[in-house]
């Protein structure tokens, strides 16, 4: 049987973006140990527009098959 990708929508109360981008990064770290979750996917949106999701992690292609954990926009290179 073939396994298919899901999202899990966990809302949260936090006071701005910034708050909710670091709650959703210390969640992420926390479940990091599990094999499934695909950590450079996770993302913040406001609760009335779900739609409008940004990254919380960078994730961009490292080249050594490693993807960056820096958050996302982070200024100089990645690591």
């Amino acid at each position: 049987m073939s396994r298919g990708r899901y999202v899990v929508h966990l809302p949260v109360v936090a006071t701005d973006f910034d708050a909710a981008t670091r709650f959703a990064r210390v969640i992420t770290r926390a479940v990091s140990f599990l094999a499934d979750v695909d950590r450079g996917e996770t993302t913040v949106s406001e609760e009335d527009a779900q739609g409008v999701r940004r990254r919380v992690f960078c994730d961009r292609s490292r080249g050594d098959r490693r993807r960056c954990a820096r958050p996302a926009d982070h200024d100089g290179d990645c690591a």
